[in-house]
Parts: C-alpha cells; structure tokens; sequence
C-alpha cells in the first residue's frame, strides 16, 4: 500500500507553493534533460524564463 506524504505549514508564513519541471537539451549529448524545483508561486515564471 503506497503512502502519501503531506507537508503542513505554520498559519502565518502560509505561501502557495508550486512543483515546476522544466524539460532542456543537454549540450554534449543532445537528450533531454528535466530540472525541477519546488517554488513560490510568483517565482514560477522566472524559473520558466531562464535557460
């Protein structure tokens, strides 16, 4: 039987949080390559903007 985990926050630093996965070519071999990172919200689009 699978577990789930579940993080739990303290009610005044309560920030939504978001799983962001980025898929990139690698340059030597050319295969992609995943990047993910846990994130605030409002980080999400910066994540997404850098290569």
């Amino acid at each position: 039987m699978a577990k789930k985990a579940v993080a739990t926050f303290k009610a005044g630093t309560l920030k939504k949080m978001v799983k962001c996965i980025r898929m990139d070519k690698s340059p030597k071999t050319g295969a992609y390559v995943f990047t993910e990172e846990l994130l605030e919200e409002d980080k999400a689009k910066d994540f997404f903007a850098k290569k």
